[in-house]
């Protein structure tokens, strides 16, 4: 049993302070923390980058990454002797084949980025700055104002979901208790999305200005940045303006006094996650940020009226909070305009068979094939590809004017997700692609719900079963298949959250739209039985 005095928040720094789980660290955690031994053990064994202490260089096994090699530069890795395994995501799509050496992290590339003119919101190719001249009008103009013009703008959470946040704003406020709570979601690990990393890197100065527009305008004291392990370099840039608005020297006066440009009530809390997907999900990021498994609550209550310690918190993804700046000093109804067919312009992730993967800003709802020609075109022929990231599934090169928004790719049976895109050419296996997907959501299911659990595993071995029915003849046996469209339906209907919900797309859009790659004769029989009235 847990004694009432544990100090449960601590456990994971503290696992993180000993270089993960090593011989007897579980023990020193449990004396220090006054938590059980057995759940340290648990805790740690979790996430990934406690779990695995010695292994020194992690290579990424996303889609992007492989089919750029990422099997052949682990291979001459271990060939050189070096301590090394495959890794989920690495949130370097831009950079594949992509790894990461924690003992010595190299910087990060500057991904493309192209400016589109007055449209922006962030602006990565701007100029950062801690005159938070945004947050000088929320203190001015109240809390309401700052709620009227989130409305104006219809800001959608850009993490993935797409819900309007001036809902979940009011509803903080709403709540009768006056402890609240800011959390910053920085945990991107969505296969082929990384633009909050480019955001946290190149405009750290407006993540920190919108979370202090947030908690001022709620009436929050704490702050907690949770970001991705592996974006060491983007924490430290956070730290780095935070540090630098507490301390500002107005460049036109230097000879000036010196003042924070935030206010000095709040306190501001850095977090590492330590690799573990399912952390990107709101509960689960809660659960890690008071020291357990990152494992979804059930829902509701929401975190808004339930978050962190119990208590109303708002939690908002890197992209949404730097939309806030720009919103405020320009007005709501200027952002509603910027958009195509959805409100506000929007950072798009491009990698894959493009000829410049990286960043772009456009407006929401530009069509896939404007976007390609932003990266610089395909490189080969376009085959299919994935709008948002792995959870999105795949389209096929004929729904290249697809309008990349919320609303149109839902119509389309995809999604927009975190607009991480991964286009694949056609030296592209789609069966192989699929596998690729269905491999990441098994190593990243949190194993909470048996419809995840074992559904991923299911679709996996189902895919592996089928390339290994070819046995050099060219032809697969498709009745090994017989069954995933009935698991994908239970994992869709019955799974807790978002990844088990979405994990057997990847499967199920390339059996529709390349149904005789998986022995179908046409695309009726791929999408046969993958829901019931």
């Amino acid at each position: 049993m847990q004694s009432k005095d544990a100090r449960r928040e601590e456990v994971l720094v503290e696992l993180e302070r000993a270089g993960g789980l090593k011989p007897g660290v579980a023990g020193r955690v449990h004396r220090r923390t006054g938590v059980p031994e057995a759940d340290v053990y648990g805790v740690a064994t979790f996430y990934h980058l406690l779990s695995q202490p010695d292994v020194q260089v992690r290579v990424c096994q996303g889609l992007s990454c492989k089919i750029a090699g990422g099997d052949e530069f682990l291979a001459e890795q271990e060939a050189e002797g070096t301590s090394v395994g495959f890794t989920s995501c690495l949130g370097r799509c831009d950079l594949a084949p992509a790894w990461w050496d924690r003992s010595d992290e190299a910087p990060i590339a500057a991904a493309a980025c192209v400016p589109s003119g007055e449209g922006l919101a962030i602006d990565l190719a701007g100029r950062d700055s801690a005159r938070y001249a945004a947050l000088a009008l929320a203190e001015e103009r109240g809390s309401d104002w700052v709620c009227g013009q989130l409305e104006a703008a219809g800001l959608q959470g850009r993490g993935g979901a797409g819900f309007p946040a001036y809902i979940k704003w009011n509803a903080v406020r709403g709540q009768a208790v006056k402890e609240r709570y800011v959390v910053l979601n920085a945990d991107e690990g969505e296969p082929g999305t990384f633009k909050d990393r480019e955001v946290m890197l190149r405009r750290p100065h407006l993540v920190i200005e919108g979370l202090a527009i947030a908690a001022l305008t709620l009436g929050a004291d704490d702050i907690y940045l949770y970001v991705r392990g592996e974006f060491g370099r983007a924490r430290y840039a956070l730290e780095t303006a935070l540090a630098e608005a507490r301390e500002w020297i107005d460049p036109e006066d230097p000879e000036g006094p010196v003042r924070s440009k935030v206010p000095s009530h709040l306190r501001w809390h850095f977090v590492d996650g330590h690799g573990a997907y399912i952390c990107g999900e709101e509960t689960a990021l809660l659960e890690a940020l008071e020291g357990k498994r990152g494992m979804p609550r059930m829902k509701p209550p929401f975190p808004v009226e339930v978050g962190f310690r119990g208590q109303p918190t708002l939690i908002q993804n890197v992209e949404t909070i730097s939309c806030l700046p720009a919103i405020l000093l320009r007005g709501g109804e200027w952002f509603k305009a910027a958009g195509r067919t959805e409100p506000g312009p929007k950072l798009y992730c491009v990698s894959g068979h493009v000829h410049r993967p990286g960043v772009y800003e456009a407006p929401l709802g530009i069509t896939m094939r404007e976007l390609l020609e932003m990266a610089g075109g395909a490189v080969g022929t376009v085959k299919a590809f994935s709008p948002g990231g792995a959870s999105s599934g795949f389209l096929p090169a004929d729904q290249l004017d697809v309008e990349l928004g919320f609303k149109s790719l839902a119509a389309a049976g995809s999604m927009l997700g975190s607009a991480g895109v991964v286009v694949l050419n056609e030296t592209v296996d789609m069966v192989e692609a699929a596998l690729i997907q269905a491999v990441f959501f098994e190593d990243e299911s949190c194993g909470q719900c048996a419809p995840c659990r074992i559904g991923t595993q299911i679709l996996r071995q189902a895919l592996e079963r089928y390339l290994a029915s070819d046995q050099g003849s060219g032809n697969r046996d498709p009745s090994v298949l017989a069954d995933v469209m009935e698991v994908s339906w239970g994992m869709t209907e019955a799974s807790i959250c978002g990844l088990g919900q979405a994990a057997s797309l990847p499967l199920m859009s390339a059996m529709k739209y390349f149904p005789a790659e998986f022995g179908l004769e046409s695309e009726q029989d791929g999408t046969n039985g993958t829901r019931r009235a």
